[in-house]
């Protein structure tokens, strides 16, 4: 068994724990991404924008590209299907936003977004996926910035492209590769296989990054050591439980840790995350964005059905302040949810929405997809 990493290296780029925190739309703001990196180091990823939402100007898609402003490394995942597109984003993000990382998306599993060719479904056109990963790289390179993509196993165990992508990431000067252990197929249901993780690290010379049930700092541990992957990429595992980068960075350092907080430690922390969302949206609209959060935060407590009502409502701090006071602190961490999913998990779908003709060629140089300018999702 070798030893464990103890640091990330993407090209110019050193992340002090291989940890990565996954983009989730709507969850990883600038807040949230504050809140991780309160408890331990790591990169912290913003939400997914689309290359051509950015290119065009478009308000929605710049209002996502905010940072905190202790946020030392800057670290963005881009989403698109059209070289031209991505090479010209890539540098307006670099250039102008200073960032110091830029991350490819070709995983996420969402039907509207499979439907245009995107997303999971675009490395089965092995051409078209080099042609966008060469277009980034050469624009990212002047400033230094290293180039990463993601991507699951394939569209579904008939259509596997996770080794390909790896050889045409490291042709196309990648830095890193993140593998989700999924198809398309699966999107978050089933279990992720980590075998494909450890087959892509025989496969490639540059950095592999594991993705897909991390859900305590010992799962990390054990996929690092099964798959030999760099480092691990945390997604839904840290939902309600900012603290789990804590504890990753205290694993990777070889120590015993796993934090089991009191509801009372709970409700400080959903106090600190509301308030750092209330500082970059406002009040309001901070208060709104915390909703979503507390069944999270809340999930195996003994807080009845009224209160978590009443905390999904909540319209400002005080009002917070008011409920949380109510919890008892002392209260245990349910200790049956450790290692259980979070999140998403849904069911495998029967087939995956593919555009007319999809799979009859698996090279698509040249081609053009009408690239989509509204948000998707991680993957």
């Amino acid at each position: 068994m070798s030893a464990l990493p103890t640091s990330l290296t993407l090209g110019s780029l050193r992340v002090d724990v291989p940890v990565v925190l996954a983009p989730m739309a709507g969850i990883t703001n600038a807040a949230y991404r504050r809140l991780c990196a309160e408890q331990g180091a790591g990169l912290y990823v913003c939400e997914m924008i689309t290359s051509r939402g950015l290119v065009e100007g478009d308000q929605h898609t710049r209002d996502m590209l905010v940072f905190d402003e202790l946020e030392t490394t800057r670290s963005v995942q881009l989403y698109g299907t059209d070289p031209v597109y991505v090479g010209k984003a890539a540098e307006i993000l670099c250039a102008e936003y200073g960032v110091a990382h830029i991350d490819l998306n070709f995983g996420c599993p969402v039907p509207k977004v499979t439907r245009k060719g995107g997303g999971g479904a675009l490395p089965w056109k092995r051409g078209l996926l080099a042609e966008i990963l060469e277009q980034a790289v050469a624009a990212a390179t002047p400033y230094g910035v290293p180039v990463t993509m993601k991507t699951r196993k394939g569209i579904d165990d008939d259509h596997l492209t996770y080794l390909d992508a790896g050889r045409i990431a490291q042709e196309a000067g990648c830095a890193a590769i993140a593998l989700h252990g999924r198809t398309v197929a699966q999107a978050y249901s089933g279990a992720a296989d980590w075998d494909a993780i450890a087959a892509l690290v025989e496969h490639v010379d540059i950095p592999v990054l594991g993705n897909g049930d991390v859900w305590e700092a010992a799962d990390a541990i054990r996929m690092v050591e099964q798959t030999g992957a760099a480092g691990v990429v945390v997604g839904r595992g840290c939902l309600g439980r900012p603290w789990l980068f804590r504890d990753l960075a205290a694993a990777f350092r070889g120590e015993e840790v796993a934090t089991l907080p009191t509801l009372g430690e709970v409700a400080a922390m959903m106090r600190r995350h509301a308030e750092l969302l209330c500082q970059h949206m406002g009040e309001e609209r901070g208060c709104k964005e915390f909703r979503k959060h507390v069944s999270w935060y809340l999930k195996g407590f003994a807080a009845g059905g009224e209160m978590r009502r009443s905390l999904g409502l909540v319209d400002s701090l005080a009002a917070l302040d008011r409920l949380l006071a109510e919890l008892d602190p002392s209260e245990p961490f349910p200790v049956a949810e450790l290692g259980s999913p979070r999140g998403r998990q849904g069911s495998p779908r029967e087939r995956v929405v593919l555009p007319e003709g999809w799979l009859d060629d698996a090279d698509g140089s040249g081609c053009h997809l009408q690239e989509d300018a509204s948000e998707t999702t991680g993957g």
